[in-house]
């Protein structure tokens, strides 16, 4: 059974289509991730998916029900984490912890406070008291001590510093070992390349690729770093693109069908070193949306 599945959704505020026929697949015990600019239909789409926005055609299923109709059910089955979460402000921590963990059934005591220890989070302040950051960890700990099937989480790691990104990305291996199921929105290249099985890119409320990051980095070239004893004509390699010499090196890219026809014909050059980069997401990113994204945020 797929966790999530979408098909031709769409949605429209007036004049403006949010969604424009998203088709989404999400297995069981994967992390998915789901990433696009600001305005491209993220929110949008996990609204839907929480049963807190109506579509206006199309199908979306969540954990085999319709987040729409059946959004109690699902919802005992389920943690959503925002990027910017409200808290009860006359709460403390620990007991927001308690209140949320039990709608998931018993708390696991000694969990919770590993937990605690490891965001090295003071449950007992109250909320009103708490950065953003520390709103996110009493957040991130309600969902990790919590026996819920799938998680939810729209820029979680927002406001959090370094270490406790990490921290985070421990606990999604832990849940994902316990057959648990991800579907993380992240602007954060380096946490979604870190963490994703599979990633969905959406532009102007559409798929626009899918798949694992290794299918999706053929989209991209990989960069070249290397040191030769004679090189001659880099330009006119097939597949090569921007040759720039770098400290005595050269540094160019090379269209990833093109990799093995390069490499034999830097041979005869004499390597005496080599490096090469492979593509990030955000290289990825700009293959699709070019300088349209020039000094705009991503979320």
């Amino acid at each position: 059974m797929n966790v999530i599945e979408t098909r031709g959704l769409t949605k429209s505020y007036g004049k403006h289509e949010a969604l424009r026929g998203v088709d989404l697949t999400v297995n069981q015990s994967e992390v998915y991730g789901f990433i696009g600019p600001n305005g491209s239909g993220k929110s949008t789409t996990i609204r839907i998916l929480l049963g807190m926005l109506r579509k206006n055609a199309g199908e979306a299923k969540l954990l085999g029900g319709d987040p729409w109709q059946d959004a109690v059910a699902l919802h005992k089955r389920l943690v959503y984490v925002p990027g910017d979460v409200t808290l009860w402000p006359n709460l403390t921590g620990g007991e927001v912890i308690d209140f949320l963990g039990r709608l998931h059934g018993k708390i696991n005591s000694s969990r919770r406070k590993e937990l605690l220890e490891r965001f090295q989070l003071d449950p007992k302040k109250k909320c009103r008291s708490y950065s953003k950051g520390n709103r996110q960890k009493v957040a991130l700990v309600s969902v990790f001590v919590s026996d819920a099937e799938l998680l939810l989480l729209d820029e979680p790691t927002s406001g959090l510093d370094p270490l406790m990104e990490q921290i985070f990305q421990e606990c999604i291996f832990e849940v994902k070992k316990q057959g648990k199921t991800v579907f993380l929105s992240s602007h954060i290249l380096a946490e979604v390349e870190a963490l994703c099985d599979r990633v969905g890119i959406i532009r102007q409320g559409k798929i626009v690729e899918t798949g694992t990051l290794k299918e999706l980095r053929h989209l991209t070239r990989t960069t070249v770093t290397v040191e030769l004893s004679k090189p001659t004509n880099l330009n006119q390699l097939q597949g090569v693109h921007d040759v720039s010499p770098k400290e005595g090196k050269w540094r160019f890219s090379v269209d990833a069908n093109a990799m093995d026809a390069v490499m034999n014909a830097l041979a005869p050059m004499g390597i005496k070193s080599i490096t090469a980069e492979p593509p990030t997401l955000e290289e990825l990113f700009m293959r699709h949306y070019g300088d349209s994204l020039q000094g705009k945020e991503w979320s």
